[in-house]
């Protein structure tokens, strides 16, 4: 059953979403979440939690019970085929989590939701949201299946095609990549490490290879059109013509493959009166860095202790939520459209990249700022 009326209402069910409604209910505020899916979605794009959104989560108790259930990756590379430019090391980061903990973002929500319940919080399913009216006192939210809810303030986490961002008239800032983006879960052979992260730069496009804990990898990779449901052909030839070269890389299974598109935005504001924003409702971009999911955990945890204080009156508190994470995400979006772009420069200008990026690798200075950069700690 749907409360009439409830101090926060949350729009989204996803990481973000989650970790919001996590931190207010550890605080006893009550708190709503709606999701538009009859079950959480099984399958995920996100595979990476990074050390600072480790650190953040300690505050609704997870980090604990994530970390020993993923890989934990003390170092991240990007080569060119089988030449490394950049080796970025996170095992000397000054963090109890000084790796890349590589974990599918099903069990990320699994983790996550059963502590927002063990909290005293729940999911309700399946409600999208219609409308939206605000005033000075609150947020009336009409729902699929004549639901209607009135709270305090409402947070969009409804991802990149937010309802919740179309209603409150925030503008959605930037522009959707040229190619399209396949991902893959597969089973292979050789060629790649088991405990690394690996960024693979061809003037062909972007490839990712990442190591799963159930002994599977993730791949992602740029490509004009991905096909809707990648084959083994298709991920082979992927990797035959970016990834490793001298000992081949053999795939022998998809388990799971889709494909998507990546727009560069961000949202004009995180703040529209009683309505704030977070996640993929806030901000998009390349999955280069594996930074998204990530930023939209952390904008949760700042926004969760900002409306704790707005709760008690100090309604300032969502406008510096509002102007400290939005410089971030932006931030974050040009990081990981440079990445792109290093990843896809032109075959006549791929050897003067090389030699720039090698030159800048062997500066210590340099591999550690990029490794504060990757794990989030230049946030902190």
């Amino acid at each position: 059953m749907l409360p009439v009326t409830t101090d926060v209402l949350v729009i989204g069910a996803g990481p973000t979403g989650l970790v919001v409604a996590a931190a207010l209910a550890a605080h006893g505020i009550g708190v709503t979440v709606v999701d538009d899916q009859a079950a959480g979605d099984n399958t995920s794009r996100a595979a990476v939690i990074h050390a600072r959104t480790l650190e953040v989560l300690e505050g609704i108790g997870v980090s604990g019970r994530l970390t020993p259930l993923g890989i934990h990756a003390p170092r991240f590379t990007i080569r060119d085929r089988d030449r490394t430019l950049v080796p970025v090391e996170f095992d000397r980061l000054p963090t109890r989590y000084p790796y890349t903990l590589m974990i599918s973002q099903a069990v990320t929500e699994r983790i996550l939701l059963e502590r927002l319940v063990e909290l005293g919080g729940h999911v309700a399913r399946p409600y999208r949201l219609e409308s939206l009216v605000q005033d000075t006192d609150g947020v009336t939210a009409r729902l699929s299946g004549g639901a209607v809810v009135t709270a305090k303030y409402l947070v969009g986490a409804d991802g990149m095609r937010s309802t919740v961002r179309e209603q409150a008239g925030i503008a959605f800032e930037g522009k959707e990549y040229r190619e399209s983006f396949s991902l893959a879960d597969v089973r292979l052979t050789g060629g790649v490490p088991d405990d690394e992260v690996v960024l693979f730069f061809s003037p062909a496009g972007l490839v990712v290879v990442a190591p799963l804990p159930d002994g599977s990898h993730r791949i992602v990779s740029t490509v004009d059109e991905a096909p809707e449901h990648p084959d083994v052909a298709f991920v082979q030839g992927l990797l035959d013509g970016r990834g490793p070269k001298r000992e081949r890389a053999v795939v022998n299974e998809v388990v799971w493959g889709s494909r998507f598109r990546v727009h560069h935005r961000v949202a004009r504001t995180f703040r529209a009166g009683r309505v704030l924003l977070a996640g993929d409702a806030a901000h998009v971009h390349s999955p280069a860095g594996g930074q998204g999911m990530n930023t939209g955990i952390q904008d949760a945890v700042v926004l969760g202790e900002a409306l704790l204080v707005a709760l008690k009156g100090d309604q300032g508190a969502l406008d510096r939520y509002a102007d400290a994470r939005r410089p971030v995400a932006l931030q974050v979006a040009t990081f990981a459209g440079l990445l792109s772009r290093l990843a896809n420069v032109d075959r006549r200008l791929r050897p003067f990249r090389n030699v720039v990026l090698g030159t800048l690798a062997r500066v210590p200075a340099f591999r550690r700022r990029l490794a504060w950069r990757l794990s989030g700690l230049v946030y902190r």
